[in-house]
């Protein structure tokens, strides 16, 4: 007869938990790095008396439910996914504040596991606290909130459950084709009832994470491609970093001479000074980059999912000739811009296709413009960094202090505003894992919280989060929860008083800036004088060692002694917001509106009416 414990389901989550590996080439190690959690009546006494029952499994208290699952995004986006968190709430707000950092994993492919508390399954004490009603079902809660930004998404109404649902997490969680949140649902009654679980359901199981090869008869159209090609472009997207295929990239380009552009998720796929490297790609992308785009006859991309500012709403390539090779694990990303799809993991594609075009070179011609067109970005790049504007000083030359004082290991981490598309096109990466952006959400409020993923992934690295006063107000909180656990951030706060990225679209727009700015009421209007924000006592009250300053001398150096501080810091600067870095060859599609009494609006849809024209479908 088969051995079996009694557990509740709680306590046999919490043990099964502990026992999933993942192995990759060879290297094993524990799935779980632990778990977040903030109690409530629908969670305390099911998940959090099994956490308190398994000291080896780490417990983690954060100060909101969002910014918990945005700090388990980062640490596995630092370790390539490889390994991950699990995050627990109670059922109502709890819960629902976790949708948004739900949504935030989903959409950059990031496995993160969300054990929400849930309405009793037994019913009769209904409506319980927090319960939503309905006069058509029983069966919701607000967790079927979670059912469309989940990737997989189950309600556990009886113990035994557990033992179908649990691998069928574990398989999506460790899929690098279908990852993202997964939410099991525990209603709270649930989670304290025990079963007689079979003990081998608990022993260890290792996930390994494979790396498909492409389709040979696939593979060889896309040699045959690249041989014919006089004017091909690489795009790198995350999935370079995810699948550590960096070195086979970089061998295969400078085997063949091809440029490389890269997606917010694949910066850093080659440092910013490789011959072939030709920096950010698309809205927020250098002009080297969309130049050679826009005349690309053949896109190699590589684990990108061809977002609108990658392709620039698809305005990036005018070619009429244009061809794709999309290689990607995902079927649904590689059939993409009608393009060639390579269904494999991106190292192995990239060292089987540089064997395939042994021999073959771009033209010398091809290889004069990228060099000529990367020589002129570092010129403008030092431009921007040396402007020599204010005070207050541009948001470009905070980059360029910030920038100079980070050694290549140190991580950079932002994610919503106007800094993440500055630091695209600026931000000179000399490490693969340097450069931490959000952007497939671009969730404000990632930044701090991220931060602290980031170094509990990577706590001999030194991490710098840049952000804006805007996201700062929304999550600052994490800011404790650094200080708590004693990993060290050094957080660089911009101070442009609002929301300096909406308001330049808004300008663009013909908006002015409406409702973008934080300033007083007057006149019925948000139009009197601005608000001013301590940031540095507001930052200090949460233990963070918190410094004002005024010039890119004082910025340099402050941040040498956030440097060498021992708990985290905040460095508050003021910064000019309408002072912009620009853009480059490149459009967004925001529509505008079609008729306006305003005649700046009506100059903007002529202007959009444009460019919208440009817009390419594949077929």
């Amino acid at each position: 007869m088969t051995s079996r414990r009694g557990m509740t389901v709680a306590q046999a989550v919490v043990s099964f938990l502990k026992n999933q590996i993942v192995e990759r080439d060879g290297r094993e190690a524990p799935f779980f790095a632990g778990c977040f959690g903030i109690f409530g009546h629908g969670n305390v006494a099911g998940i959090g008396q099994a956490l308190q029952q398994n000291p080896d499994f780490p417990y983690y208290l954060p100060r909101n439910e969002q910014a918990m699952v945005h700090t388990a995004v980062a640490f596995s986006k630092m370790n390539n996914r490889l390994r991950a968190f699990a995050c627990t709430s109670s059922i109502g707000p709890g819960a629902t504040n976790m949708v948004t950092g739900a949504a935030t994993a989903t959409i950059n492919r990031i496995p993160v596991l969300l054990l929400p508390g849930d309405i009793f399954a037994r019913r009769n004490v209904a409506p319980v606290l927090q319960q939503l009603e309905s006069g058509q079902t029983q069966d919701i809660s607000v967790n079927d909130c979670f059912r469309p930004v989940s990737r997989y998404w189950d309600r556990i109404s009886r113990p035994e459950q557990l033992l179908t649902a649990l691998p069928e997490a574990m398989r999506v969680l460790t899929s690098p084709a279908e990852t993202g949140a997964v939410t099991l649902s525990l209603p709270q009654d649930v989670q304290a009832e025990a079963l007689e679980y079979p003990l081998a359901f608990f022993e260890k199981r290792v996930w390994n994470i494979p790396r498909p090869r492409g389709d040979a008869q696939a593979m060889g159209r896309a040699v045959a491609m690249i041989r014919s090609a006089t004017q091909p472009l690489l795009i790198a997207g995350g999935g370079v970093l995810y699948s550590e295929a960096s070195g086979a990239l970089a061998k295969f380009v400078e085997q063949t001479g091809i440029a490389v552009a890269e997606t917010q998720a694949g910066k850093g796929a080659l440092v910013y000074d490789h011959p072939q490297c030709l920096g950010a790609m698309g809205v927020t992308g250098s002009r080297g980059a969309n130049v050679v785009a826009r005349d690309a006859d053949l896109i190699i991309g590589v684990g990108t999912r061809y977002t609108d500012f990658t392709t620039a709403s698809k305005t990036a390539f005018q070619n009429p000739n244009v061809r794709f090779i999309n290689i990607n694990v995902a079927h649904f990303d590689a059939a993409k811009q009608a393009g060639l799809p390579i269904i494999a993991d991106a190292k192995v594609a990239l060292e089987e296709l540089a064997q395939g075009v042994t021999g073959y070179r771009v033209p010398a011609a091809y290889e004069e413009r990228v060099r000529r067109l990367r020589e002129e970005w570092e010129k403008e790049v030092e431009r921007l960094f040396h402007l020599h504007h204010g005070p207050p000083v541009s948001q470009s030359e905070v980059i360029g202090v910030v920038n100079s004082v980070c050694a290549p290991s140190d991580v950079v981490v932002c994610a919503a505003g106007s800094l993440p598309g500055d630091l695209h096109k600026l931000w000179r990466v000399r490490d693969t894992k340097g450069y931490h952006l959000e952007y497939g959400y671009s969730c404000m409020g990632y930044e701090i919280a991220g931060g602290l993923g980031v170094k509990m992934a990577a706590p001999d690295r030194e991490v710098f989060v840049m952000v804006g006063d805007g996201s700062y107000l929304m999550m600052a909180q994490e800011i404790h929860t650094s200080i708590q656990e004693g990993y060290k951030l050094n957080i660089v706060l911009l101070d442009n008083h609002g929301f300096s990225s909406i308001g330049g679209l808004s300008d663009a727009c013909g908006s002015g800036g409406f409702g973008t700015r934080y300033r007083y009421r007057k006149d019925r209007q948000l139009q009197g004088d601005l608000v001013e924000v301590d940031f540095v006592a507001n930052a200090a009250s949460l233990g963070a060692v918190a410094v004002r300053v005024r010039t890119l001398e004082e910025l340099k150096s402050g941040l040498a002694e956030a440097r060498a501080a021992k708990r985290t810091t905040v460095t508050a600067i003021e910064v000019d917001g309408d002072v912009r870095v620009p853009g480059y060859e490149s459009w967004w599609d925001v529509p505008i509106a079609e008729v306006s009494e305003m005649d700046s609006v009506r100059d903007a849809r002529r202007r959009y009416d444009t460019n919208i024209e440009r817009e390419r479908n594949y077929f």
